[in-house]
């Protein structure tokens, strides 16, 4: 039998690690280039970091069942230096897991209801994880571009998900105290 929520529980630990990664590798940045416009669609790194935990506490927020919030996407959005804002997604990294971990397969049906301010968004859970999980890739690509601007190398990104790659994601996966058996059930 197919489980049709392994497929979001490994994309919500890729993510976790994969931003632990690029974090990493912001930190080893010279003083004013996180904050450095550069030729992109956020206009620099913080920018396009600031924009990812925004969009992940709103969406989580309505995957909770939450209203929205404007000050935590206003902290988010505004969120000065890279340690607050490493911490801040890790937190918001690890709802996200414990809310896919939490669902059963009927739970993936359900429809969400999402407070945009001016109008509802009514999406299936599933559909909106999706989403989530698109939208993170498709920026952390840009944030991995805008660091290749920089004297610091991008760090791999994708590997994750497929048996083939345990080697390579062996320490980050210790670091964040998971194992492979975690990953590939």
């Amino acid at each position: 039998m197919t489980d049709p929520l392994r497929i979001f529980r490994k994309l919500a630990l890729m993510n976790r690690l994969a931003n632990a990664r690029l974090h990493r590798a912001c930190a080893a940045l010279p003083s004013g280039a996180y904050e450095a416009e550069r030729p992109s669609f956020f206009g620099s790194i913080r920018a396009t970091l600031n924009h990812i935990l925004l969009v992940d506490r709103f969406y989580l927020n309505a995957l909770e069942g939450r209203g929205l919030d404007r000050a935590d996407l206003e902290e988010a959005r505004n969120c000065p230096d890279l340690p607050q804002l490493a911490l801040w997604q890790a937190q918001s990294d690890d709802r996200l897991i414990a809310f896919v971990e939490g669902l059963s397969p009927p739970a993936l049906e359900r429809i969400v209801t999402v407070d945009r301010g001016t109008r509802a968004q009514h999406d299936r859970c599933d559909d909106l994880l999706s989403h989530v999980f698109q939208h993170q890739t498709h920026h952390r690509g840009q944030a991995h571009g805008l660091l290749s601007m920089t004297p610091v190398p991008p760090p791999q990104l994708d590997e994750f998900i497929v048996g083939d790659d345990a080697a390579a994601r062996a320490a980050d996966m210790a670091a964040l105290g998971w194992d492979e058996a975690r990953l590939m059930q």
